[in-house]
C-alpha cells in the first residue's frame, strides 16, 4: 500500500481569494453559511485553496458580512461596500489586498462550488508559474475556477466594473489548464442544489461552465454566454 502524498508547500509567491460577497437571492439568504456536510459551504473552496499550497488567504464578503465573518478562520477578510455593482467589485477587492502583500498571483474561487480540489488548485498555480497572465481550469469542455491572475493583470482589474468580473481583461487570452477529474465547477444556487450535492464528490447535480468569467480561449470575437449571478 502507497504512502499518501504529503501535503503542498505552501506558496510564498500566491495568495488564494475567495469570492463570498453575494447576496444568494436564488438561495434565499446567506448561502456562505449553509451547511454542506456538516460545516459551511465557504469552508471547501477555503481549504482547497490551502490544500492546493496556498497559506494565505483573501475573504472578499459583502452581504450577510457579520454572519459569514463568524463561521470564519485562519483568514484575511476584506468587506465590499459596494458589492451590488456585481463580480468585479469583490474582485478588485481581493485583488488590491492582494498586491497590498506584495503577492505575484492571485488563485481566485468562488464561495458557492464545493467541488473545487486542492489538485486543480496546484495545477493552476503551476501553469501561472510558467509565466501566463490569465490561467483558468477546465474540466472536460468546462472552463472554471480556480482562476490565477498573476501580477501583470492587477492594474487592469483595478478597472473594472460591473458583473463581468475578469471577463473584462480582454487583452489577456487565458490559458486553460486541464483539470478533468480533479473536481468541478459546479456552484450551489439553490436550496435544491445543495440538498442533491455532496462535498468532495466528481459528480455534482449539474455543472456550470464559468468561463462567463474571463474572456473566451477561442478565435478572436467569440461571443460568451451571459454572466451568472452572484
Amino acid at each position: 500500500m502507497s504512502s499518501p502524498l504529503p501535503p503542498a508547500a505552501p506558496a510564498r509567491d500566491a495568495v488564494g481569494i475567495v469570492l463570498a460577497a453575494g447576496a444568494g437571492r436564488r438561495f434565499g439568504g446567506a448561502k456562505q453559511v449553509a451547511e454542506l456536510g456538516g460545516r459551511p459551504l465557504i469552508s471547501w473552496p477555503i481549504a482547497a485553496l490551502r490544500a492546493g499550497g496556498l497559506s494565505d488567504i483573501i475573504v472578499v464578503l459583502g452581504a450577510h458580512a457579520d454572519r459569514v465573518r463568524a463561521v470564519l478562520s485562519g483568514v484575511e477578510v476584506v468587506e465590499v461596500t459596494d458589492w451590488s455593482e456585481g463580480m468585479s467589485a469583490s474582485l478588485r477587492a481581493g485583488v488590491s489586498a492582494a498586491a497590498g502583500r506584495g503577492a505575484e498571483r492571485a488563485i481566485v474561487a468562488l464561495a458557492d462550488q464545493p467541488h473545487l480540489s486542492g489538485a486543480a488548485v496546484a495545477r493552476v498555480l503551476a501553469a501561472s508559474r510558467e509565466g501566463h497572465p490569465v490561467c483558468r481550469a477546465r474540466y472536460g469542455t468546462i472552463a472554471g475556477h480556480p482562476v490565477a491572475l498573476s501580477q501583470a493583470t492587477f492594474a487592469a482589474v483595478a478597472e473594472l466594473r460591473g458583473d463581468m468580473g475578469a471577463r473584462g481583461l480582454t487583452q489577456w487570452t487565458p490559458r486553460d489548464v486541464d483539470c478533468t477529474g480533479l473536481g468541478a465547477t459546479t456552484d450551489i444556487d439553490t436550496p435544491e442544489d445543495l440538498a442533491a450535492t455532496a462535498p468532495g464528490t466528481t459528480s455534482p447535480p449539474r455543472a456550470r461552465s464559468d468561463a462567463t468569467t474571463l474572456p473566451p480561449s477561442g478565435p478572436p470575437g467569440a461571443r460568451p454566454s451571459a454572466p451568472p449571478g452572484q
